[in-house]
């Protein structure tokens, strides 16, 4: 068993998919069913006895500074989040990583899932039944992740937190310090990685209950989980642009994020009684989809 030292919440993404909401605050700072998601997580990890929590923070980082008082955690800020993939938070944290969960700070876990001592590193994983486009990993007969594949079916897929034991952050990091520099590391999640260099690196695949760990990469899926967003999202862009077409909020739907040629998030489409519009959020402007 490992004795859990920290734990690191990355929070520097955009979160383009989110749209329009992400482009208001950060999705890590939304409320979900009375909680701000962060908040929750802090407050589960802290109850389990894990008090030196570290948030790496990217876009809108001012946003998040209040938690340092509010919530008693250390901040690290990447600035490399918008041109580099997640693994650039790790490295901003890599001198303080050993026995340390690593997680995402727009997952909702309705329960806790953290506790202060792990037996040794592990992935989260929730069971698909059917097909899924998610991250889908196989197994050894003790538990081991042997293969991870993007998509299947009827199998366990990745999803939640992340727990580094002192040897698998060692070899990680090593590894991590070696490619960093390379050209072809930038677009690269940390899983891509590890996926990589899976033979090396020992982790074990932790199961859940497909209602314990819960994560929304879009407005209609939130608010399927919290249907206090149905009718009001919170959001001023979209409070706007229901005032403009003289309708609920809850009739605009199927929300999906615009991006330009450079793949920077330009602005968002959406579905009103039957008509697709586009949402252009440098111009503020909103018109019938050609």
């Amino acid at each position: 068993m490992y004795k859990v030292d920290n734990a690191v919440i990355m929070a520097a993404g955009t979160s383009s998919r989110f749209a329009p909401l992400s482009y208001e605050r950060p999705k890590a700072l939304i409320s979900v069913k009375g909680e701000v998601l962060i908040e929750r997580q802090i407050r589960q990890l802290q109850e389990a006895g894990i008090n030196e929590i570290y948030i790496v923070t990217g876009y809108r980082n001012n946003d998040f500074e209040y938690l340092k008082e509010k919530c008693n955690v250390k901040i690290r800020h990447n600035d490399l989040y918008n041109v580099r993939n997640n693994h650039s938070s790790i490295y901003k944290v890599r001198d303080i990583i050993r026995n340390t969960y690593i997680c995402s700070a727009d997952n909702y876990f309705e329960t806790n899932p953290f506790t202060n001592e792990v037996e040794e590193a592990y992935y989260s994983a929730l069971y698909a039944n059917g097909d899924t486009k998610e991250w889908c990993l196989e197994t050894d007969t003790n538990g081991y992740i042997t293969d991870v594949k993007i998509g299947g079916s009827n199998a366990w897929y990745m999803l939640g937190h992340v727990f580094w034991d002192e040897e698998f952050s060692r070899k990680f990091l090593d590894i991590l310090d070696r490619e960093f520099p390379m050209e072809e590391t930038k677009d690269k999640l940390w899983e891509d990685i590890y996926i990589e260099h899976i033979n090396e690196l020992k982790m074990k695949i932790h199961k859940y209950d497909k209602n314990q760990i819960f994560e929304f990469d879009t407005l209609d899926e939130l608010r399927e989980f919290d249907v206090s967003y149905v009718n009001n999202t919170r959001s001023y862009i979209i409070g706007q642009i229901s005032k403009e077409l003289k309708v609920l909020e809850s009739d605009l739907t199927n929300f999906k994020c615009l991006k330009s040629d450079g793949n920077e998030a330009i602005g968002f489409e959406f579905m009103c009684n039957s008509i697709e519009y586009t949402y252009d959020y440098n111009k503020k402007k909103l018109e019938v989809k050609n």
